[in-house]
């Protein structure tokens, strides 16, 4: 069967090598920011390849540029709605849901090799699949709440698997995480320390005949290392993590984390103070309590609860944070956005609530996920 276009753009290159697919994200001065028309492609093409005999291996790698991919062009979202409506980022977002399911669910192997940074809707086309590849130079981060928004993607399905409470550490300061610590904690599958065996790995794939994911896995194996965590890294501290992270507010997570700052030398925890002490108090409240529900959910039932809360927050119903976390970051850059309550005492439960229910909007549905065969989770944390 023929490679199907990728949505009349160039921003997603395809090539074949046999039964391998390799997908090629093509945005470098957007840092591969994914677009409407990427995902559209990205869609177009599992859909094909997933029924296509001739297809057995699905391999994303980066584009050009230093990035995986930064995330979602969020950018380009806010000015359609300033522009028109919210309806466009309901469309986009609803798009790029399904793909992330249909990645979750995926039938044949999808081997992704994560070099440089991986943020926001770049974790959405990997951290779903079954085999990700990170490297020295990969840079892992779920930033949403210092932009007011959420860990999105299907995130709270995959940060309440990560061991103990660290997903909640990760999702609400958005702290950056390095190849070893995404190994340790489960958000990556392999580590190749060296582009060059990467390069290696690469050619290697190109080549197999098979979507038996034990064999897949035995040539990974081949290329890559197991390192060692840094010794200042907060997953080695993952006892006080677990801690303060586990109360059931997010007051109390900071209140605990600035009764064992005295006591710990390592940055790490001032460093997680001060990132919550700067997000937006919408988003922490949102996403903790997202979390919290993603630990006893589907995949799927995380991305329709997303999708709900996504399109809350586009249309600007309950906070206007996330366009002013657009204007500080994006725009205009002063990095001093003007939170709206600005203060987490001010969040109450109610308003957090209304984000978990249905859209007041006769045009609007929920996320409709079509029926997949049942092929399990790979997200498996190395606890």
């Amino acid at each position: 069967m023929a490679t199907p276009p990728p949505a009349d753009s160039d921003q997603v290159l395809v090539e074949a090598n046999g039964v391998t697919r390799t997908l090629l994200m093509n945005r470098p001065k957007q840092l591969n920011a994914l677009s409407s028309a990427m995902i559209t492609g990205f869609l177009r093409c599992f859909t094909a390849y997933e029924e296509d005999e001739g297809v057995k291996l699905l391999l994303i790698v980066k584009g050009k540029g230093r990035a995986f991919c930064a995330g979602g062009d969020v950018a380009a979202v806010v000015r359609s709605i300033n522009n028109d409506s919210w309806k466009y980022s309901a469309h986009f977002f609803r798009n790029e849901f399904l793909l992330n399911y249909i990645i979750a669910t995926y039938n044949k192997p999808q081997v992704s090799l994560l070099t440089g940074i991986v943020m926001g809707g770049g974790a959405g086309v990997s951290i779903h699949g079954r085999f990700r590849v990170v490297t020295e130079s990969t840079v892992f981060a779920m930033p949403e709440t210092a932009l007011g928004l959420f860990p999105d993607i299907g995130a709270s399905y995959f940060l309440s698997r990560l061991p103990g409470f660290y997903g909640e550490y990760v999702g609400l300061t958005g702290v950056r995480l390095d190849a070893p610590e995404m190994l340790s904690c489960g958000l990556a599958s392999f580590l190749c320390s060296l582009l060059q065996r990467l390069a290696l790995l690469e050619e290697s794939l190109k080549k197999v005949d098979t979507s038996d994911p034990f064999a897949i896995c035995g040539i990974i194996d081949q290329y890559s290392q197991q390192p060692s965590l840094k010794e200042k890294s907060a997953l080695n501290r993952l006892e006080i993590i677990n801690k303060c992270f586990s109360k059931r507010t997010v007051e109390e997570i900071i209140a605990s984390l600035e009764q064992e700052a005295p006591n710990v030398a390592d940055e790490w925890v001032a460093s997680a103070i001060q990132s919550l002490r700067k997000a937006s108090p919408t988003s922490l409240k949102i996403s903790l309590r997202s979390i919290r529900e993603g630990r006893t959910q589907t995949v799927g039932e995380c991305l329709r609860r997303e999708y709900r809360m996504v399109c809350h927050v586009m249309r600007g119903d309950f906070s206007r944070d996330f366009f002013e976390g657009c204007r500080a970051i994006l725009l205009d850059k002063d990095r001093n956005p003007k939170w709206m309550p600005p203060w987490l005492e001010e969040v109450h439960d109610e308003v957090v609530e209304k984000y978990f229910s249905k859209v007041d909007d006769p045009e609007w549905e929920d996320l409709d996920l079509p029926p997949r065969r049942s092929h399990g989770r790979r997200l498996v944390p190395k606890l």
